[in-house]
Parts: structure tokens; C-alpha cells; sequence
């Protein structure tokens, strides 16, 4: 990427984008898209594939070279976290998305699945995820590539586990945002290996690689790294975000930027700290924070649950390559049955290969025998790794730091956060259940983890500090990401989510993202192109209510509603909720079509 920086001194702009990680791409793609003019800014250093990606260098070239493991949680650079995530991109399910009403805890989700489903695909053509369909209700299937293969020990593994089993424990391949087949400027995975380091040819997806480079080719797109935001600026006279402090990183200078739409997509615990730390005497406890939601309720996923266990046979197979991917088993506790210790679940990744060669690398020896010896693999093995969901807890939460402060003088987070007795249950069976799989498998000498559980972060997948819901009591956004408080400020990272499930959750910010920057151009559809004085003029949108639809205008532009049977709201991709059931659940008795019906195509909806 090109920062731009540099090259202007625009300090206002249609739309600001603080954090340019998995979301923060997404909100740059879709905003720029719409045509507005958008300001990503990121506190981190720019990253260039050609000059910086190092997968294919050596070990001996690496300059970190024998400093033993670097473990990465905070990623400060153009593309963030999205350089090195994992890239198991798994969908969430109405058994997620009801739990927490089904379940009584916390409050429930204002959407469900049939409300993320397109954007899910939507996601998924650009990303490009290869996967296999399964067809099972709490994993729902999309747009798939090719899976990639399995190894001969996971294929009998899989078998063995289904003559075992059925369609209760699946055993399948990982779903992962690599390419399998090509796409315009990424090429398809060619398995070199070490994709943390990066991927020259964009084979894995990042905001670097593709999101980022679609938003800068509009010519609407003004990235500016070294940029560290301080606070976001509040209007209290228009009741409106009007731009963001900033600190240049480089020289110190503080900075101001101004814009009529602000997205804040610098993860889950940055996004509350910047919330927290842009009191005003209208928001004494943080901005947007009426509802006292903003830090609370931090979830991340419990793991180091599992077990592992030897294969007999094979011998004359090896791995060749390193498949960036692994093993998926999706979730099977508390899905038909009930569980006696334990609400919600668990899935497991892992993965089978061959070992015994490692220690010879580390063994004294010189000449050809000492060649030789990493040569002779070791017997096949296989393991199963266990994610399990955290429920929400008001009382897990991050405070401004009274007298802590970063380099810049900006105060940090206290964070205080444990797990519950249900979390370590999920663990404690994850053992359990890692066992019985694997013996099903065929495997041999089979051991339960002896690890964990994990210290709640460990997973990096942080989410819940700003959740979403549907009153502004109980929560910070409402169903389309949009602040109850300031309706010009939306957050669309972890900070979002309202329960966390146990899959890998990075797809679920990117759709929730894309459906929340595409809500605007869809609001505005529903008027006619004269009532809108400046398509790039102040914040339109729709929020809804149990008995009525509330409109926000800008000051100083008169709007009025064109009727729902018009034919421009029938080209939105709006519902227009007219009751709601005794669950507290909206029910859409009627439903605007698009162009693209797929749009709004009822997808499987889970079946308990």
C-alpha cells in the first residue's frame, strides 16, 4: 500500500476509518466504494508485500534468528492483525445467534442469521475461502472454493470417525480464506509454508493483499499510518461524532480531522479505550457509553483442551509442503442434546503429520550420517485442539487506567477478566471428548492435553466490549452497528459482538461491517435524488423500533420519508419491521426486495 499522507493536507472528509485490520479494510472497500471520499487512519507503520513479506527467505536470514518464540498480541501496522491471523473463517449459526435468549444471559442479538447470511457471501466471493460443504445446521455453508486435500491419516481418520459417530462428529477439512484458484491479482496457494511472515503472492487474504488496494483504486482512499488516534471529537450541539484527535507518531504533533461519518475498527479492547478515553460532560464515562456497556462484557475463547495420539502405518507416506490449513471438527455439544455440566460448546482444529526428525536437528554430529538423520520420520500422529465459547459477563470489563499512560500520554486500560465455572467445564470435556475421537480414528497411545486452560487473550479473538442489542439501555450499538448515542459512529470490529460462539469470528466483523457501510447507500435509496440535497452531505439513516422507524437527518436538511410501497424503497435492502413477538424477537411481516435477490434469499436457519 501507498500511504498518501504525504501527499495531501485534506483534513476533511466524507467518511473517517480508525483501524485498517480486518474491519477497517472492509469499511475503507465498501465507504469508497459508495462514493464517499475516506480517511483510514492506523496508529502503525506502513507494510509493503514486496519489501516486507519475508516467507521466503531462510531461517539463517531472519533477523530474529535464535531469540527464541516472539509471540505477537498487538499488531501496530498498516493491516494489523490481518497479516498474521490464523484464516479459519467459519460462519456463525441461529444457534449462536439465539443463544443468549434461549439461554437467558446477557441480551440478545438484534439480527439473526437470515440478516448476516448475504453478507456472508458477500464476503466470501471477494475473500476467497476454500472449503468443504458439510450441510450441517450450526455450520452453515457459502461460497466455497475447492477444499484443499486432506493426508492420507486424516482422510482414514475422518472415516473411521463417521462409521463411528454419523453426522453427530464430523470430521472435515479447515475453512480457510486461501486461495485454491487463482483470483485478479492473487494468485492460488503454492503451500511454501510459513504464511505469518506474510504472502507475495497475495494468496491469503489481508487488507494489505486485497481490501485496502480495492479501496485505494476508487481514488477516494487517503491512508495515513504513524497516525495514532487520541479521541474521537463530539458535536454536543448536533448531537454528532465530528472527527477524530490525532497524534502523529512520528513527529508528535497533535492533528484533527473532521468527517460526517466515523467507523471505529481498531479492535475490541482499542475501540473501548478510545471510547473511554473521549469523555465529554454529556458522556462522563466514556463516549456513546449511556448505557454503561462500553468495556464490559470482554469475551475471548478458553483452548489448550484436547488430546493427541500415533497412528501405525503409513510409512511409506510424508507430507510434502506446508498446507496452510488443518483438521476441522465443528461444534457437537449442546446441539441436539443438552449437556449436564455445561451450556453452549466447543469445536476442535488440529491437523496429522509425521515427527521424530526435530531432535536430530539439535543432535552433536557432522558429515553424511549427520545429513541423514532428520531424513527418518517418526510414526504418524495426530491432534485435536479445542475453542471453546465465553459467555458475556458485565463484570469481565476494561477501565481507563487512572494513572497509567501510554508513550503518547494517553491513558491505558485496567482489564479484569476471568473465566466462569462454565468455561473451565467446556475445557475440563474438551479432554474428554479429544480422546474419544481420536481413539474412534484409530489412533494409538492416545493422551489427554495436560496444558490450560488458556489466560482469557490468548486466543487474540477479544470481543464484546461495545456490544450490539436492542435497546439503548443494555447496549452500545443497535442492529446496524450504529451507536444508540451518536448516530454518525459505528463499530463494526469484535467490540460488536453480542455472544462470542466457539469459531474463529473474523468473518462475522467482516460482514457485519459490509452490511453496515452498505445500510447507508440502502437508507438513501429510499429517497429521491432531489430531496437529497449533497450525496455526500450528513448521516441518513434508519433505525428501528418496536412500534415506529426513526429517521436521523442532518441539521438543516429537510427530509421526508417516501412511503415503503414506493418503488425506491423497494430497490433498498430494507426491512421494515411492523411487530414484534412475545420473545422480544422482530418479526418482518413484510420485506422489501432488491435487484439482487439474493440479497435477501432466506438461507437454513438452525433447526435444535
Amino acid at each position: 500500500m501507498t500511504p498518501q499522507h504525504a501527499q495531501t493536507q485534506r483534513t476533511d472528509f466524507d467518511a473517517i476509518v480508525i483501524g485498517s485490520v480486518m474491519t477497517g479494510g472492509w469499511a475503507a472497500k465498501e465507504l469508497t466504494e459508495l462514493g464517499l471520499h475516506t480517511l483510514v487512519l492506523d496508529a502503525g507503520r506502513p507494510i509493503t508485500p514486496e519489501r516486507d513479506y519475508q516467507e521466503h527467505k531462510a531461517p539463517f536470514e531472519m533477523p530474529f534468528r535464535g531469540l527464541g518464540d516472539r509471540r505477537l498480541i498487538d499488531a501496530r501496522q498498516v493491516g494489523g492483525k490481518s497479516i498474521t491471523w490464523g484464516r479459519q473463517t467459519y460462519r456463525m449459526s441461529d444457534l449462536d445467534f439465539e443463544a443468549n435468549l434461549r439461554d437467558g444471559i446477557a441480551v440478545d442479538w438484534p439480527i439473526r442469521y437470515r440478516d448476516i447470511a448475504p453478507w456472508y457471501d458477500r464476503i466470501e466471493r471477494f475473500i476467497g475461502v476454500s472449503r468443504r460443504a458439510e450441510r450441517l445446521a450450526q455450520l452453515p455453508d457459502g461460497v466455497f472454493q475447492p477444499p484443499m486435500p486432506m493426508n492420507v491419516v486424516e482422510a482414514h481418520g475422518r472415516d473411521r470417525m463417521a462409521a463411528k459417530f454419523g453426522r453427530d462428529r464430523v470430521l472435515t477439512i479447515g475453512r480457510a480464506a486461501v486461495l485454491t484458484q487463482p483470483k485478479p491479482g492473487r494468485g492460488a496457494c503454492h503451500y511454501c509454508g510459513p504464511c505469518h511472515r506474510g504472502c507475495s503472492t497475495r494468496s491469503y487474504f489481508s487488507a494489505i493483499n486485497s481490501t485496502l488496494p480495492a479501496a485505494q483504486a476508487t481514488g477516494r482512499m487517503t491512508l495515513r499510518p504513524y497516525s495514532v488516534v487520541r479521541s474521537l471529537a463530539y458535536d454536543a450541539k448536533r448531537h454528532r461524532n465530528s472527527g477524530v484527535h490525532v497524534i502523529d507518531a512520528q513527529s508528535g504533533k497533535a492533528l484533527e480531522f473532521t468527517a460526517r461519518i466515523v467507523f471505529v475498527c481498531a479492535s475490541a479492547i482499542e475501540s473501548a479505550r478510545l471510547l473511554l478515553n473521549s469523555a465529554t460532560p454529556e458522556f462522563a464515562n466514556g463516549l456513546a457509553n449511556s448505557s454503561d456497556q462500553v468495556g464490559r462484557n470482554i469475551m475471548d475463547h478458553i483452548k489448550w483442551g484436547g488430546a493427541s495420539g500415533e497412528f501405525d502405518g503409513w510409512t511409506d507416506k510424508q507430507v510434502i509442503g506446508e498446507r496452510p490449513n488443518g483438521i476441522y471438527v465443528p461444534r457437537f455439544r449442546n446441539v441436539h442434546a443438552k449437556h449436564a455440566d455445561f451450556i453452549r460448546g466447543y469445536d476442535f482444529q488440529g491437523g496429522a503429520g509425521r515427527s521424530g526428525w526435530q531432535s536430530a536437528t539439535r543432535a552433536a554430529g557432522i558429515g553424511l550420517a549427520c545429513k541423514a538423520r532428520p531424513t527418518q520420520l517418526g510414526p504418524w500422529s495426530m491432534s485435536f485442539n479445542g475453542f471453546g465459547e465465553m459467555l458475556p459477563n458485565g463484570k469481565n470489563r476494561a477501565t481507563a487506567h487512572p494513572t497509567l499512560k501510554d508513550r503518547w500520554g494517553i491513558p491505558s486500560l485496567h482489564i479484569e477478566c476471568e473465566w466462569s465455572a462454565n468455561e473451565l467445564a467446556i475445557h475440563r470435556d474438551m479432554n474428554v471428548t479429544g480422546v474419544e475421537l481420536l481413539e474412534a480414528a484409530g489412533a494409538k497411545h492416545v493422551q489427554p492435553s495436560t496444558r490450560g486452560p488458556s489466560t482469557p487473550g490468548n486466543a487474540n479473538h477479544e470481543m464484546g466490549t461495545a456490544r450490539m442489542g436492542r435497546d439503548r439501555k443494555s447496549s452500545v450499538l443497535n442492529e446496524w452497528n450504529q451507536s444508540w448515542d451518536i448516530p454518525n459512529l459505528f463499530m463494526t470490529d469484535g467490540a460488536a459482538m453480542t455472544s462470542s460462539s466457539c469459531q474463529n469470528p473474523s468473518l462475522t466483523y467482516m460482514a457485519l461491517t459490509a452490511r453496515a457501510a452498505r445500510a447507508l447507500h440502502a437508507i438513501r435509496n429510499c429517497y429521491t435524488s432531489a430531496e437529497l440535497s449533497d450525496v455526500h452531505g450528513d448521516l441518513l439513516f434508519v433505525r428501528t423500533f418496536p412500534d415506529s422507524i426513526e429517521i436521523f437527518e442532518a441539521a438543516g436538511i429537510a427530509l421526508q420519508r417516501i412511503e415503503p410501497a414506493s418503488n425506491s424503497c423497494r430497490r433498498a435492502n430494507v426491512r421494515w419491521p411492523t411487530s414484534r413477538v412475545s420473545s422480544g424477537v422482530s418479526r418482518t411481516t413484510r420485506r422489501r426486495t432488491t435487484s439482487r435477490r439474493a440479497m435477501l434469499r432466506p438461507r437454513a436457519r438452525w433447526r435444535g
